[in-house]
């Protein structure tokens, strides 16, 4: 050491003590063997916040928590007892509360003479602490996420991991020891999603952020789709030193969103192709029939009988039969084409790909044999055929709306042409369909602008007069044909669906009418509405009629349901539930077109009927010659010897009255008694009378 290094030593060195003390970042304090501050720097007063002369006379535990103060006594004692260095950390508290975080260290000094003192030091660790509270925070939050978290060091084309979270080993199955050091693409799935994982791979190299979606395997094997967002995280120069990965494992949104499109797609009950998905298939054939000089065939199917079905085994044999009929029909066909159900029993098919019709005939023939063998239901053997209507892109139709409508049209024909009947469209089919489209929107409009209406038809007591009861008829008041009889459209009604609505619509006016003759002083007076099979199959059918018995305040047996002896005949089991239904709601039943058709007697004998109404045929084939009302006599005795009364309708002349009387015939109906007449009509009437 130079001269001058020896004269720097010896500068230094003669420095006051508490000159040098006070340059100290932290803490610098001498304490006695009681504990008293001794000597101390400006650092403990801006610490604790007290001044020189409080920190005189302050004993070195009322600096500290109170909860650390057992410890720092016993550091204390270690230092002058054991004369040993101690380290630890305490909390200093200062004047104004505040708890500061500090690390000690301290030891023992002598000092000439004898005395014994402790020294020492203390840093300030609020910076540490929040530092470390950080990080903590962060691993808690790493360690809770639900996704899994993935962090690997960036080594060229390598990137091994480094860090996985709990979320990661639940998603994947792995131990995050058994993943440490490995490539972070080791759990892709070969052969799957190529296209994502170049996207990936391209952003990696790139250093940049992605965010795909790819199919990995779990440790057991299985797959499962992971939504992975990669970000690189770099170093103060910028440089990519590794990636965070985040994995959501999104398996089960992936399978609720394939389910809700089949939901969207597809028919709940048989799944097969729906309408909407008929549309889109339709319109990729014709496009491909298109681009490849090809023909595409839409076979239109609806199965015979189905609503017989449904009405005498129940709703449930029906779906057997539907699902039955789906399964023949993809059997039937190729892959290429389209089984769809529309609705109801109305199927499609989609023929994709026809080189020419004898091909398409082959095809519908497969299709025919598929639906020719009988079914199992529940134990039944059926016989299930279908009518089909085809049409043929793009003789008959370039687009989807013009070939299902054709297709259509086809169906109509053939339904009307026997059973599994099979038509080809035609033009002039284009009429029929025309018609039917514009009676449907047209009967659509009379519902909602009110044009069908209700007249009432009184019948009376053959001997005395006394009126007994109404009928209530339809009539529509077409804006273009006039006024139309039930015969008219009815059958229509039936045909598309409309008759349930327009059904309801009757009984509503019926309530209505109930209730004004009751306000007229005819309380029991009942009015008998006519119902079909289409209304009375209704689940809630029943149910409704009570509800809106209820809700107009009548008497239930002022009401009487009339059902055409053939639709009671056909069910006999589904006949007698109706029959017991009505009876427990007190509503009347009453056999229409008595004489029409056979005879069940001893159904009829079983069903708390109360009246027979005999058709009108009967009574038209009343003349001069005394044979030629016999049948109408068969009939009167049929309901003597059944107890039941019958009703003659559609009297016109007073022949007919006087043979009806004479041969017992205890009520009449017709326009020789009365014209059917509207509400105002009927109530003079009924003053009248």
């Amino acid at each position: 050491m130079g001269e001058s290094g020896l004269q720097s030593a010896v500068d230094v060195g003669a420095l006051p003590l508490r000159d040098v003390m006070d340059l100290l970042a932290g803490t610098f304090y001498v304490l006695d063997e009681s504990g008293y501050f001794v000597l101390w720097n400006q650092q403990v007063e801006r610490v604790t916040g007290l001044s020189a002369e409080r920190l005189r006379g302050l004993h070195m535990l009322e600096v500290f928590e109170p909860a650390d103060r057992p410890t720092v006594a016993k550091a204390f004692c270690t230092v002058f007892q054991q004369d040993e260095r101690v380290q630890l950390e305490a909390r200093v508290r200062s004047a104004d509360g505040e708890t500061i975080p500090f690390a000690f260290c301290a030891s023992r000094l002598l000092v000439g003479g004898g005395g014994s003192y402790m020294c020492g030091m203390g840093m300030d660790l609020s910076q540490h602490h929040r530092q470390r509270d950080k990080l903590e925070l962060f691993e808690r939050a790493l360690t809770a996420a639900s996704n899994g978290i993935v962090i690997t060091r960036h080594e060229g084309t390598d990137n091994p991991i480094e860090y996985v979270n709990p979320a990661y080993e639940r998603i994947s199955g792995y131990e995050a020891e058994e993943v440490m050091c490995r490539d972070s693409r080791f759990m892709a799935a070969p052969g799957l999603d190529e296209d994502q994982r170049s996207k990936l791979g391209e952003a990696v190299r790139a250093h940049q952020p992605a965010s795909v979606v790819f199919r990995n395997q779990r440790k057991n094997g299985e797959l499962f789709w992971n939504h992975l967002s990669v970000t690189p995280v770099r170093d103060h120069s910028r440089r990519v030193t590794h990636f965070i990965g985040i994995i959501e494992d999104i398996t089960a949104t992936k399978q609720r969103t394939a389910q809700l499109e089949h939901l969207v797609t597809h028919d709940a009950l048989t799944g097969l192709a729906n309408r909407v998905l008929l549309r889109d298939r339709l319109d990729h054939a014709i496009h491909s029939a298109q681009r490849n000089h090809e023909q595409v065939a839409i076979v239109m199917l609806d199965l015979n009988k189905f609503k017989e079905i449904n009405d005498t085994l129940g709703h449930a044999a029906g779906d057997l039969v539907l699902k039955n009929v789906a399964q023949r029909l993809q059997s039937a066909l190729r892959e290429s084409d389209t089984v769809a159900r529309l609705g109801g029993d109305e199927f499609v098919l989609v023929l994709a790909e026809q080189p020419n019709l004898r091909f398409t005939l082959r095809m519908i023939d497969r299709v025919r044999r598929a639906m020719a063998g009988e079914m199992d239901i529940d134990g039944r053997l059926l016989s299930v055929g279908a009518s089909m209507g085809v049409a043929v892109y793009p003789a008959d139709g370039r687009n989807v709306h013009d070939l299902l409508q054709a297709a259509d049209a086809a169906m109509y024909e053939s339904k009307h042409g026997g059973p599994d009947a099979v038509h080809f469209y035609s033009s002039a089919m284009a009429h029929t369909t025309a018609a039917r489209q514009h009676m449907e929107n047209a009967l659509r409009d009379a519902l909602d602008r009110d044009d069908l209406y209700l007249l009432f038809q009184p019948d009376v007591c053959v001997e005395t007069g006394k009126i007994l009861g109404l009928e209530a008829l339809l009539r529509w008041r077409h804006p273009e044909r006039g006024e139309l009889l039930p015969a008219d459209f009815l059958p229509e009604a039936e045909e598309n669906g409309l008759i349930v609505p327009l059904g309801r619509r009757v009984l509503e006016d019926v309530c209505s009418t109930l209730r004004f003759l009751a306000d007229l002083g005819y309380p029991d007076l009942p009015i008998s509405i006519n119902a079909c099979a289409r209304e009375f199959t209704q689940r809630d059918y029943l149910l409704h009629l009570g509800r809106r018995i209820a809700h107009h305040g009548i008497k239930p047996t002022s009401l009487a349901l009339e059902l055409h002896e053939e639709q009671l005949m056909h069910d006999p089991e589904q006949a007698t539930r109706l029959a017991n239904g009505l009876q427990e709601l007190g509503i009347k039943l009453s056999v229409d077109e008595f004489g029409a058709g056979r005879n069940n007697l001893s159904c009829l004998r079983r069903l708390p009927v109360s009246q027979l109404k005999m058709t009108r045929r009967r009574v038209q084939e009343i003349g001069a010659s005394p044979s030629d009302g016999m049948l109408a006599k068969t009939m009167l005795d049929i309901g003597h010897n059944l107890n039941i009364p019958v009703v003659a309708t559609g009297v016109e002349t007073r022949d007919q009255r006087d043979f009806l009387a004479a041969h017992g015939c205890s009520r009449v109906q017709g326009n020789y008694i009365s014209q059917p007449l509207a509400r105002p009509a009927l109530a003079e009437w009924l003053t009248a009378h």
